[in-house]
């Protein structure tokens, strides 16, 4: 178990040419330092998603990703170009792993270190396994350690953070589930209509809507192998989001977002996640508020367990009494970052990841958190943006042979859509009839149950007011998997299929 201990960083003044001592002061001085960075660093996962635009505030900042969504058109994005063998991919900490031990990966990292200083690197997902092939290179984990993002990922840990902060939950119990009977007996405070997670799990994989024992039946293997899992009372609810930055001055937090949750159009999980709407009028200014005091209360005690850097939170909004919940953490960037880090209140000052990186370049710098969180909190600096992740719904195997290429697509009135230019990120999407499109399955991969296909962001909502799928997002997600030709397989390789989401 993690014990609560403060992180000793080492901070290192920024030294002048006069040899005169500077602290950076404030969010000029940050962004300006950035800019002029001579450290290489990294972010490897299996897709750039999560970091997009990195490269354009950090110099000398690159992507090293096992798949290529921009087909080696983007500038700053590395790919090894052979396969080399390994076992079979499980998970993202398997695809990282598998990159660290690559040879062209192994040779880029060198030529570019500056002599002993191979640099620093960001992660989406890492295991100690990560960390000893990191450090066998050089690398330097620009993150808490393995053991620690494990101990805060786990939904029954992050309750009991939450309760120490102060963050209410909805009613729930911990406990470990020998069978039906044991159920019923643990949770008779919360009623018969349930919710269960198990520690750990993505995009709704492990999250189970129990009311009877049909239903109990169906997941039962999933719930009684775990030692502890977590049981909440069922709640009419609407799912958002908040990213926010444990930095050494405070927690920096973001706005609250809508979350997209459970559409079939879009994945085959009831509980998945499966995008995001950021704009300015979503929810109240007391509900906004109370969401962000809840954050930094979370966040500074994380910093008391000894987390720091980049986190983000799902809220649940009980649609029956108004009241907001937390529902889980994620202890690292996600698939809500690129919606955080691209939207006007991140541009006008500088996207989170600058601040969670700041806190690894073991330099010192001073920063008004507070300014900044009231600054972000103005409606005014929120602009309308929606993100849709699209997966494949069918239980099918299939192989692609034909896929749409990243990049800007422009939707006519009759509901086709064309590419009409390359960007390699939202930054060029002018109007909602034009979607940045980032594929994540290509021409010659295969599609499985819960496949990501890919990421498409647009200005505007994708929502109505009442939660649902606008017509607008019915159209693209139509038109999107129009631009897929695949083939069902019957025989398949089982070394295709990766489950979890490459996303989140």
């Amino acid at each position: 178990m993690i014990t609560k201990k403060t992180i000793q960083t080492k901070k290192v003044a920024v030294t002048k040419k006069d040899n005169s001592i500077d602290v950076l002061d404030g969010v000029p001085d940050i962004r300006r330092f950035f800019y002029k960075n001579e450290v290489p660093l990294y972010f490897i996962s299996a897709t750039n998603f999560n970091m997009l635009g990195a490269d354009e505030w950090i110099k000398g900042f690159k992507f090293i990703c096992h798949i290529e969504c921009f087909d080696g058109l983007h500038p700053n994005v590395f790919s090894p170009n052979e396969e080399i063998p390994h076992d079979e991919f499980t998970c993202i900490e398997d695809i990282n792993n598998y990159l660290l031990q690559h040879p062209e990966v192994q040779n880029y990292l060198k030529t570019r270190a500056k002599g002993k200083n191979v640099g620093k690197a960001m992660f989406l997902m890492f295991d100690e396994q990560t960390e000893k092939l990191a450090k066998k290179l050089g690398l330097e984990i620009m993150f808490p350690s393995a053991k620690m993002r494990t101990f805060m990922d786990n939904k029954v840990n992050t309750n009991r953070i939450a309760e120490k902060a102060g963050v209410p939950c909805v009613p729930y119990v911990l406990s470990q589930v020998i069978d039906f009977k044991h159920l019923n007996k643990v949770s008779k405070a919360l009623g018969t209509d349930l919710v269960i997670q198990t520690p750990f799990g993505d995009s709704g994989h492990t999250t189970f809507f129990i009311s009877n024992e049909k239903e109990f039946k169906k997941y039962e293997k999933e719930i009684v192998k775990e030692k502890e899992v977590k049981i909440m009372k069922r709640i009419n609810c609407r799912g958002s989001a908040i990213e926010a930055c444990v930095t050494r001055h405070g927690t920096i937090v973001a706005p609250l977002m809508t979350e997209l949750v459970g559409f079939k159009e879009m994945t085959p999980y009831k509980g998945g996640w499966c995008g995001n709407e950021i704009y300015p009028d979503a929810f109240s200014p007391e509900l906004r508020e109370k969401a962000a005091n809840y954050t930094q209360l979370f966040g500074n005690q994380l910093r008391e367990e000894g987390y720091k850097g980049y986190f983000e939170l799902d809220f649940l909004i009980d649609q029956d009494n108004g009241e907001i919940y937390l529902g889980e953490l994620n202890p690292r960037v996600t698939g809500a970052s690129s919606i955080t880090n691209h939207a006007v209140f991140a541009l006008a000052d500088a996207p989170l990841f600058i601040f969670h990186i700041m806190e690894w370049m073991n330099v010192d710098y001073k920063l008004d958190v507070k300014a900044i969180n009231n600054r972000w909190a103005k409606q005014a600096n929120i602009d309308s943006w929606s993100q849709l992740i699209i997966k494949h719904t069918e239980e099918t195997v299939e192989y692609i042979s034909e896929a749409p290429k990243s990049g800007i697509y422009k939707m006519f009135d009759n509901g086709h859509i064309q590419f009409d230019r390359l960007d390699t990120h939202r930054r060029a999407v002018e109007t909602e009839n034009e979607a940045f499109f980032l594929h994540i399955s290509k021409k010659g991969d295969y599609l499985y149950e819960g496949a990501d296909i890919g990421i498409l962001v647009s200005r505007g909502r994708m929502m109505s007011d009442d939660f649902e799928l606008n017509e607008r997002a019915k159209q693209w997600i139509k038109a999107i998997r129009g631009k897929y030709a695949s083939e069902i397989v019957e025989d398949h390789k089982e070394q295709v299929l990766l489950s979890g989401s490459l996303t989140k």
